[in-house]
């Protein structure tokens, strides 16, 4: 056996090429480290979840949220019978008590979390009344349109959707031209690099449209989801959406040289906004001291936006605060892109 080894040879040139690019390093050792991390917040090994239990304002409220204390794992507050069935309907409580001779739990029989909910709840109030199940309780289930998870579920799966449909359709095209030495070609037209980014964010937005009416489209077919607000309020937040999203997308790309780094990039830029930004869950089960950095997500302003504007009829202008987050975002992006883009 020769000293140098053909195999040898290729070994040691392949581990070379692995240790002298950091990025590699990165994604294969600390981003599977700090995707664990972030997981193991959101699901942390508690005693019990933080359960959100509204009661509906009433005389014997204050009575009830008292008897409620031994349950430290839930988070009680007393609110007036709109703003209950409000936050019950966004996700934002798993179950509603409505005191009185005979107590009444309103909940969505589809969410684990809210039945759960229901009978911990009317455990400890029986025990406070004298147990024997002497309390006289009903339930009412929430299965109207509007009110289910499922209504939760997907505007928030349309925002997942145009976040990834926008950072992969342009960044990672973006990035595999580079590699196929395609984007060093432009240099030598008469076109501006403002003129290639705006391109890709048209091409973008010409998908964009279809992906939003087949999920409406399906939620409402099979799902009798409601739509309430205006049809071109929806479009409007959709293409701001998309447009910051697309911004992202570009910033992700601007640099890298690999694909393998891009698709690490926009793995981090659309993780955490997965895990924390409301897609599945309201963003209210994380910590506090998370809630500052979750609200200034763009995914989190427009899924709380688009859910707003489709399940309750929310106008534009109310939705101004939220907007203005998303385009800033995007605004960011664009200009961070048009100064740190490069063609090879």
């Amino acid at each position: 056996m020769t000293k140098y080894h053909p195999f040898n040879e290729l070994l040691k040139a392949r581990l070379r090429e692995f240790f002298r690019e950091p990025e590699t390093i990165f994604w294969v050792y600390a981003f599977p480290v700090l995707l664990a991390i972030g997981l193991g917040i959101a699901f942390r090994n508690r005693p019990v979840e933080r359960v959100f239990v509204d009661i509906q304002q009433h005389a014997a409220a204050e009575e009830v949220a008292g008897n409620l204390k031994p349950l430290h794992d839930f988070v009680v507050s007393i609110h007036r019978k709109p703003e209950c069935m409000e936050r019950l309907r966004l996700g934002k409580s798993a179950l509603v008590v409505i005191p009185g001779d005979n107590i009444t739990y309103l909940l969505d029989p589809s969410r684990p979390e809210s039945v759960l909910a229901r009978q911990r709840v009317d455990d400890v109030l029986q025990r406070a009344a004298g147990r024997r199940d002497p309390l006289s309780t009903s339930d009412r289930h929430v299965t109207e349109p509007g009110t289910r998870y499922i209504d939760f579920l997907i505007p928030g799966l349309i925002g997942m959707n145009l976040l990834a449909g926008s950072m992969w359709a342009v960044g990672y095209v973006i990035v595999d031209m580079r590699v196929r030495k395609l984007l060093k070609r432009f240099v030598a037209t008469p076109m501006k690099r403002s003129h290639f980014l705006w391109s890709a964010l048209s091409g973008r937005l010409a998908f964009m449209i279809p992906e939003l009416i087949v999920i409406l489209g399906a939620g409402v077919i099979l799902f009798e989801f409601p739509i309430r607000g205006n049809i071109f309020s929806i479009l409007f937040l959709s293409l701001l959406g998309t447009i910051s999203f697309t911004g992202l997308g570009l910033l992700a790309a601007c640099r890298a040289r690999k694909l393998e780094t891009v698709s690490g990039i926009m793995n981090v830029i659309m993780m955490p906004m997965w895990l924390l930004s409301g897609v599945f869950f309201s963003p209210e089960r994380f910590p506090d001291i998370l809630q500052p950095f979750i609200q200034a997500l763009p995914l989190t302003q427009f899924n709380d936006a688009l859910r707003a504007v489709i399940l309750e009829g929310a106008s534009l202008s109310s939705q101004l605060w939220r907007m203005a987050c998303i385009a800033a975002w995007g605004a960011i992006s664009y200009l961070c892109t048009l100064r740190w883009f490069r063609w090879n």
